[in-house]
Protein backbone atom coordinates (compact mmCIF):
# COMPACT_ATOMS: atom_id res chain seq x y z
CA UNK A 1 0.00 0.00 0.00
CA UNK A 2 3.00 2.46 1.22
CA UNK A 3 4.14 1.52 -2.18
CA UNK A 4 1.28 2.32 -3.98
CA UNK A 5 0.85 5.92 -2.44
CA UNK A 6 4.67 6.62 -2.97
CA UNK A 7 3.92 5.66 -6.41
CA UNK A 8 0.96 7.65 -7.09
CA UNK A 9 2.82 10.91 -5.36
CA UNK A 10 5.45 11.20 -7.29
CA UNK A 11 2.88 10.83 -10.84
CA UNK A 12 1.53 13.83 -9.61
CA UNK A 13 4.59 15.61 -8.71
CA UNK A 14 5.74 15.02 -12.69
CA UNK A 15 2.76 16.23 -13.89
CA UNK A 16 3.15 19.07 -11.73
CA UNK A 17 6.48 19.56 -12.66
CA UNK A 18 5.46 19.31 -16.64
CA UNK A 19 2.45 21.40 -16.07
CA UNK A 20 5.08 24.12 -14.67
CA UNK A 21 7.67 23.46 -17.78
CA UNK A 22 4.84 23.54 -20.63
CA UNK A 23 5.84 26.35 -22.80
CA UNK A 24 2.70 28.58 -24.03
CA UNK A 25 2.65 32.30 -25.77
CA UNK A 26 -0.26 34.64 -27.06
CA UNK A 27 -0.02 38.54 -27.78
CA UNK A 28 -2.05 41.17 -26.56
CA UNK A 29 -3.04 44.17 -28.35
CA UNK A 30 -4.45 47.55 -26.27
CA UNK A 31 -5.21 50.68 -27.75
CA UNK A 32 -6.95 53.84 -26.46
CA UNK A 33 -10.41 53.75 -28.33
CA UNK A 34 -12.80 56.22 -26.78
CA UNK A 35 -13.55 59.06 -24.46
CA UNK A 36 -11.89 62.58 -23.36
CA UNK A 37 -8.42 61.65 -23.14
CA UNK A 38 -8.67 60.17 -26.65
CA UNK A 39 -10.09 63.73 -28.01
CA UNK A 40 -7.88 65.43 -26.26
CA UNK A 41 -4.55 63.80 -27.64
CA UNK A 42 -5.87 64.03 -31.09
CA UNK A 43 -5.80 67.40 -30.42
CA UNK A 44 -2.78 67.73 -28.95
CA UNK A 45 -1.21 65.44 -31.74
CA UNK A 46 -1.67 68.08 -34.56
CA UNK A 47 1.27 69.70 -32.79
CA UNK A 48 3.40 66.35 -31.22
CA UNK A 49 4.56 63.64 -32.41
CA UNK A 50 4.35 61.89 -29.28
CA UNK A 51 0.86 62.91 -28.41
CA UNK A 52 -0.48 61.24 -31.66
CA UNK A 53 1.95 58.36 -30.55
CA UNK A 54 0.13 57.89 -27.09
CA UNK A 55 -3.13 57.04 -28.86
CA UNK A 56 -1.30 54.31 -30.94
CA UNK A 57 -2.19 50.82 -30.44
CA UNK A 58 0.42 48.50 -28.07
CA UNK A 59 0.98 45.46 -28.92
CA UNK A 60 2.95 42.58 -26.19
CA UNK A 61 3.81 38.97 -27.16
CA UNK A 62 3.86 37.22 -23.74
CA UNK A 63 5.54 34.24 -23.62
CA UNK A 64 5.76 31.52 -20.68
CA UNK A 65 8.26 29.06 -19.78
CA UNK A 66 8.48 27.00 -16.43
CA UNK A 67 8.62 29.95 -13.88
CA UNK A 68 9.53 32.47 -16.12
CA UNK A 69 7.29 34.93 -17.48
CA UNK A 70 7.90 37.69 -20.36
CA UNK A 71 6.14 40.64 -21.93
CA UNK A 72 7.65 41.61 -25.02
CA UNK A 73 7.07 44.78 -26.78
CA UNK A 74 9.17 46.68 -29.16
CA UNK A 75 9.57 49.52 -26.61
CA UNK A 76 9.96 47.56 -23.44
CA UNK A 77 10.31 44.21 -22.18
CA UNK A 78 9.32 42.52 -18.59
CA UNK A 79 10.75 39.84 -17.19
CA UNK A 80 9.68 37.41 -13.90
CA UNK A 81 11.65 35.02 -12.52
CA UNK A 82 10.22 32.98 -9.87
CA UNK A 83 13.86 30.85 -9.39
CA UNK A 84 15.48 33.66 -9.11
CA UNK A 85 12.93 35.76 -7.29
CA UNK A 86 13.75 39.40 -9.48
CA UNK A 87 11.56 41.23 -11.85
CA UNK A 88 13.34 42.97 -15.05
CA UNK A 89 12.56 45.26 -17.35
CA UNK A 90 15.04 46.74 -20.34
CA UNK A 91 14.26 49.60 -22.13
CA UNK A 92 14.58 49.14 -26.07
CA UNK A 93 15.12 52.71 -27.21
CA UNK A 94 17.98 53.32 -24.27
CA UNK A 95 19.35 49.68 -24.40
CA UNK A 96 19.50 49.40 -20.59
CA UNK A 97 17.57 47.30 -18.24
CA UNK A 98 17.22 46.93 -14.32
CA UNK A 99 16.77 43.79 -12.32
CA UNK A 100 14.56 44.45 -8.91
CA UNK A 101 14.70 41.64 -6.31
CA UNK A 102 10.98 40.14 -4.54
CA UNK A 103 13.41 41.48 -1.34
CA UNK A 104 13.99 44.95 -3.12
CA UNK A 105 10.14 45.64 -3.82
CA UNK A 106 8.73 43.84 -0.28
CA UNK A 107 11.43 47.04 1.33
CA UNK A 108 10.19 49.41 -0.77
CA UNK A 109 6.65 48.31 0.24
CA UNK A 110 7.92 48.60 3.81
CA UNK A 111 8.77 51.67 3.18
CA UNK A 112 5.57 53.06 1.66
CA UNK A 113 3.42 51.23 4.17
CA UNK A 114 5.32 53.35 6.89
CA UNK A 115 5.44 56.72 5.32
CA UNK A 116 0.93 56.04 4.76
CA UNK A 117 0.94 55.59 8.44
CA UNK A 118 3.35 58.45 8.99
CA UNK A 119 1.16 60.78 7.31
CA UNK A 120 -2.01 59.26 9.32
CA UNK A 121 -0.61 59.96 12.81
CA UNK A 122 0.69 63.43 11.75
CA UNK A 123 -3.07 64.52 10.58
CA UNK A 124 -4.59 62.95 13.65
CA UNK A 125 -1.95 64.49 15.99
CA UNK A 126 -2.77 68.03 14.58
CA UNK A 127 -6.93 66.99 14.72
CA UNK A 128 -7.25 64.16 17.38
CA UNK A 129 -11.19 64.29 17.75
CA UNK A 130 -11.85 65.58 14.37
CA UNK A 131 -13.75 62.62 12.96
CA UNK A 132 -13.24 62.25 9.32
CA UNK A 133 -15.64 64.94 7.03
CA UNK A 134 -15.83 62.51 4.33
CA UNK A 135 -17.64 59.51 3.63
CA UNK A 136 -16.23 56.88 0.81
CA UNK A 137 -18.80 54.63 -0.59
CA UNK A 138 -17.72 51.60 -2.62
CA UNK A 139 -20.42 49.72 -4.96
CA UNK A 140 -18.47 46.70 -6.87
CA UNK A 141 -20.97 44.42 -9.33
CA UNK A 142 -20.32 41.56 -11.97
CA UNK A 143 -23.46 40.11 -13.74
CA UNK A 144 -23.28 37.87 -16.96
CA UNK A 145 -25.28 39.12 -19.54
CA UNK A 146 -25.84 36.30 -21.62
CA UNK A 147 -24.48 37.51 -24.70
CA UNK A 148 -22.34 35.77 -26.91
CA UNK A 149 -20.10 36.50 -29.59
CA UNK A 150 -17.00 34.87 -31.65
CA UNK A 151 -13.31 36.50 -30.78
CA UNK A 152 -10.45 35.38 -32.77
CA UNK A 153 -12.35 31.98 -33.71
CA UNK A 154 -13.43 31.51 -30.31
CA UNK A 155 -16.62 31.43 -28.60
CA UNK A 156 -17.23 33.71 -25.55
CA UNK A 157 -19.64 34.84 -23.26
CA UNK A 158 -19.70 38.38 -21.76
CA UNK A 159 -19.48 39.61 -18.01
CA UNK A 160 -19.30 42.82 -16.80
CA UNK A 161 -17.85 44.87 -13.90
CA UNK A 162 -18.96 47.98 -13.10
CA UNK A 163 -17.40 49.77 -10.05
CA UNK A 164 -18.47 53.05 -8.31
CA UNK A 165 -16.73 54.61 -6.15
CA UNK A 166 -18.43 58.18 -4.29
CA UNK A 167 -17.04 60.38 -1.40
CA UNK A 168 -19.57 62.57 -0.05
CA UNK A 169 -18.70 65.96 1.89
CA UNK A 170 -20.91 65.33 5.20
CA UNK A 171 -20.68 69.11 6.08
CA UNK A 172 -21.50 70.45 2.26
CA UNK A 173 -22.87 67.18 1.55
CA UNK A 174 -21.53 67.68 -2.17
CA UNK A 175 -20.03 64.84 -3.24
CA UNK A 176 -17.86 63.16 -6.24
CA UNK A 177 -17.95 60.32 -8.31
CA UNK A 178 -15.54 57.89 -9.97
CA UNK A 179 -16.49 54.78 -12.18
CA UNK A 180 -15.15 52.25 -13.90
CA UNK A 181 -16.73 49.67 -15.93
CA UNK A 182 -14.71 46.80 -18.09
CA UNK A 183 -17.28 45.12 -20.38
CA UNK A 184 -15.21 41.35 -21.21
CA UNK A 185 -15.78 38.80 -23.27
CA UNK A 186 -14.83 35.40 -21.83
CA UNK A 187 -13.79 31.69 -23.66
CA UNK A 188 -14.63 28.61 -21.60
CA UNK A 189 -10.75 27.93 -22.16
CA UNK A 190 -8.00 27.69 -24.24
CA UNK A 191 -5.47 24.80 -24.79
CA UNK A 192 -2.41 26.36 -22.86
CA UNK A 193 -3.41 29.19 -20.73
CA UNK A 194 -4.23 27.25 -17.48
CA UNK A 195 -0.23 27.57 -17.61
CA UNK A 196 -0.39 31.13 -17.16
CA UNK A 197 -3.24 31.18 -14.72
CA UNK A 198 -0.72 28.97 -12.63
CA UNK A 199 2.04 30.68 -13.04
CA UNK A 200 -0.05 34.15 -11.65
CA UNK A 201 -1.24 31.72 -8.69
CA UNK A 202 2.72 30.88 -7.87
CA UNK A 203 3.69 34.58 -8.20
CA UNK A 204 1.40 35.41 -6.23
CA UNK A 205 1.85 33.44 -3.60
CA UNK A 206 5.44 33.95 -3.65
CA UNK A 207 5.30 37.39 -3.82
CA UNK A 208 2.56 37.54 -1.59
CA UNK A 209 3.95 35.87 2.04
CA UNK A 210 6.88 38.79 1.27
CA UNK A 211 4.67 41.86 1.18
CA UNK A 212 1.38 40.29 2.39
CA UNK A 213 2.18 42.56 5.96
CA UNK A 214 3.06 45.81 4.38
CA UNK A 215 -0.08 45.18 2.16
CA UNK A 216 -1.83 44.58 5.33
CA UNK A 217 -0.35 47.95 7.08
CA UNK A 218 -1.10 50.16 3.75
CA UNK A 219 -4.95 48.90 3.79
CA UNK A 220 -4.99 50.14 7.15
CA UNK A 221 -3.59 53.51 6.78
CA UNK A 222 -6.01 54.33 3.46
CA UNK A 223 -9.56 56.17 4.16
CA UNK A 224 -11.86 54.56 5.85
CA UNK A 225 -14.43 52.16 3.01
CA UNK A 226 -11.28 51.50 0.89
CA UNK A 227 -10.21 48.85 2.53
CA UNK A 228 -14.03 47.23 2.75
CA UNK A 229 -14.12 48.10 -1.57
CA UNK A 230 -10.99 46.22 -1.84
CA UNK A 231 -12.51 43.03 -0.48
CA UNK A 232 -15.53 43.12 -2.59
CA UNK A 233 -13.35 43.65 -5.86
CA UNK A 234 -11.63 40.73 -5.10
CA UNK A 235 -15.03 38.48 -3.98
CA UNK A 236 -16.62 39.82 -7.11
CA UNK A 237 -13.65 39.49 -9.57
CA UNK A 238 -13.34 35.49 -8.22
CA UNK A 239 -17.04 35.31 -9.98
CA UNK A 240 -15.20 35.64 -13.58
CA UNK A 241 -14.57 32.26 -15.07
CA UNK A 242 -12.70 31.37 -18.45
CA UNK A 243 -10.19 33.34 -20.89
CA UNK A 244 -10.33 37.43 -20.70
CA UNK A 245 -10.51 37.21 -24.66
CA UNK A 246 -11.58 40.85 -25.19
CA UNK A 247 -11.70 43.73 -22.35
CA UNK A 248 -13.41 47.07 -22.66
CA UNK A 249 -12.68 49.17 -19.90
CA UNK A 250 -13.74 52.95 -19.56
CA UNK A 251 -13.17 55.22 -16.38
CA UNK A 252 -15.42 58.04 -15.89
CA UNK A 253 -18.21 60.09 -14.06
CA UNK A 254 -21.61 59.17 -13.13
CA UNK A 255 -24.69 60.89 -11.45
CA UNK A 256 -25.41 59.87 -7.94
CA UNK A 257 -23.10 57.43 -8.27
CA UNK A 258 -24.97 54.99 -10.75
CA UNK A 259 -22.60 52.33 -12.17
CA UNK A 260 -20.60 53.95 -16.08
CA UNK A 261 -23.04 51.90 -19.02
CA UNK A 262 -20.29 49.20 -20.59
CA UNK A 263 -19.14 49.76 -24.09
CA UNK A 264 -22.08 47.26 -25.65
CA UNK A 265 -24.95 48.92 -23.79
CA UNK A 266 -23.83 52.41 -24.72
CA UNK A 267 -21.50 52.69 -27.57
CA UNK A 268 -19.72 55.99 -27.62
CA UNK A 269 -19.97 58.07 -31.03
CA UNK A 270 -16.83 58.56 -32.89
CA UNK A 271 -15.10 60.71 -35.54
CA UNK A 272 -15.37 63.86 -33.38
CA UNK A 273 -13.89 66.44 -31.84
CA UNK A 274 -13.79 67.23 -27.84
CA UNK A 275 -15.18 70.05 -26.72
CA UNK A 276 -12.69 72.22 -23.57
CA UNK A 277 -15.28 72.02 -20.35
CA UNK A 278 -17.23 75.51 -19.76
CA UNK A 279 -16.62 77.48 -16.58
CA UNK A 280 -19.87 75.86 -14.90
CA UNK A 281 -18.43 72.26 -15.33
CA UNK A 282 -14.68 73.43 -14.16
CA UNK A 283 -16.74 74.58 -10.84
CA UNK A 284 -18.57 71.94 -10.62
CA UNK A 285 -15.25 69.72 -9.69
CA UNK A 286 -15.16 70.96 -6.33
CA UNK A 287 -16.75 68.25 -5.32
CA UNK A 288 -14.61 65.73 -6.63
CA UNK A 289 -11.79 67.46 -5.12
CA UNK A 290 -12.91 66.35 -1.76
CA UNK A 291 -12.02 62.76 -3.39
CA UNK A 292 -8.70 63.31 -5.05
CA UNK A 293 -7.57 64.54 -1.87
CA UNK A 294 -8.50 61.83 0.28
CA UNK A 295 -6.79 59.56 -2.96
CA UNK A 296 -3.65 61.20 -2.18
CA UNK A 297 -0.60 58.96 -2.70
CA UNK A 298 -2.44 55.95 -3.25
CA UNK A 299 -0.74 55.71 -7.18
CA UNK A 300 -1.70 58.82 -8.06
CA UNK A 301 -4.99 57.61 -9.56
CA UNK A 302 -7.37 61.07 -8.20
CA UNK A 303 -4.69 63.28 -9.22
CA UNK A 304 -4.90 61.98 -13.04
CA UNK A 305 -8.47 61.75 -13.42
CA UNK A 306 -10.16 63.53 -11.07
CA UNK A 307 -9.36 67.31 -11.45
CA UNK A 308 -9.39 69.96 -13.53
CA UNK A 309 -11.49 69.37 -16.63
CA UNK A 310 -10.67 65.88 -17.18
CA UNK A 311 -14.48 64.49 -16.46
CA UNK A 312 -15.55 65.92 -13.20
CA UNK A 313 -17.85 68.54 -14.71
CA UNK A 314 -19.46 65.53 -16.60
CA UNK A 315 -22.65 64.46 -15.85
CA UNK A 316 -23.54 67.62 -12.91
CA UNK A 317 -27.00 68.93 -13.79
CA UNK A 318 -26.87 72.40 -13.30
CA UNK A 319 -28.28 74.60 -10.43
CA UNK A 320 -32.13 75.22 -10.74
CA UNK A 321 -31.21 79.14 -10.23
CA UNK A 322 -28.92 79.28 -13.52
CA UNK A 323 -29.78 79.53 -17.21
CA UNK A 324 -31.38 76.77 -19.42
CA UNK A 325 -28.63 74.07 -20.21
CA UNK A 326 -27.27 74.55 -24.00
CA UNK A 327 -27.92 71.56 -26.28
CA UNK A 328 -24.42 69.63 -26.19
CA UNK A 329 -22.58 70.26 -29.06
CA UNK A 330 -21.35 67.16 -31.78
CA UNK A 331 -18.17 67.61 -30.50
CA UNK A 332 -18.84 66.87 -26.19
CA UNK A 333 -20.75 63.99 -27.65
CA UNK A 334 -17.84 62.79 -28.40
CA UNK A 335 -16.96 61.83 -24.58
CA UNK A 336 -20.87 60.63 -23.71
CA UNK A 337 -22.65 57.12 -24.21
CA UNK A 338 -24.78 57.62 -27.05
CA UNK A 339 -27.34 57.10 -24.15
CA UNK A 340 -28.49 59.23 -21.39
CA UNK A 341 -25.78 62.12 -22.05
CA UNK A 342 -26.53 64.31 -18.99
CA UNK A 343 -25.66 61.05 -16.23
CA UNK A 344 -22.44 59.88 -17.62
CA UNK A 345 -18.86 61.24 -18.73
CA UNK A 346 -16.26 58.61 -20.13
CA UNK A 347 -12.48 60.39 -19.49
CA UNK A 348 -10.92 56.80 -21.36
CA UNK A 349 -11.90 53.94 -23.37
CA UNK A 350 -9.47 51.43 -23.59
CA UNK A 351 -9.51 48.03 -25.12
CA UNK A 352 -7.55 44.82 -25.16
CA UNK A 353 -7.90 42.16 -27.57
CA UNK A 354 -6.06 38.40 -26.66
CA UNK A 355 -4.83 36.27 -29.92
CA UNK A 356 -2.16 34.02 -31.52
CA UNK A 357 -2.52 31.55 -28.69
CA UNK A 358 0.28 28.81 -29.05
CA UNK A 359 1.58 25.93 -27.07
CA UNK A 360 4.89 25.67 -29.20
CA UNK A 361 8.30 26.25 -27.58
CA UNK A 362 9.56 29.17 -26.47
CA UNK A 363 13.62 30.29 -27.50
CA UNK A 364 14.92 30.98 -24.12
CA UNK A 365 16.42 34.49 -25.27
CA UNK A 366 12.76 35.71 -25.00
CA UNK A 367 13.85 36.12 -20.56
CA UNK A 368 17.32 37.68 -21.50
CA UNK A 369 18.65 41.24 -21.85
CA UNK A 370 19.85 41.24 -25.17
CA UNK A 371 23.82 41.45 -25.57
CA UNK A 372 25.13 44.91 -25.84
CA UNK A 373 22.69 46.25 -23.41
CA UNK A 374 23.57 47.86 -19.54
CA UNK A 375 22.62 46.94 -16.16
CA UNK A 376 21.50 50.24 -14.76
CA UNK A 377 21.04 50.19 -10.67
CA UNK A 378 18.30 51.08 -9.52
CA UNK A 379 18.00 53.34 -6.66
CA UNK A 380 15.83 52.50 -3.86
Amino acid sequence: MRKQIKIVGSFCLMVAQCAWTADFQYQEKTQLTGGSALAMMKMAGTFSKQARQLSDSIVYSVYLQGNRMARVSTLSTEIIDLDAETVTTIDHGKKQYTVVTFEQMKRQMEKAAAKMQEEQAKQQKKQPDKPSDTKLEFDVKVHETGATKEIAGLATKESILNLTMKATDTKSKESGSLAMTTDMWLAPEVPGYSAVREFYVRFASKVGMMVGESFSRSLAAMPAGMGEGTATLVKEMSKLQGVPVMQVMRVGSSLNGQPLPAASEAPLKSGESIAMPSGNELSKTAAVGVLQSKMKGFGGLAAGGLSGGGFGGFGKKKDKEKEKEPEKSESTAAATPSGDSAAYGVLMETTSEMSGFSTAAVDAAKFQPPAGYKQIEVKE
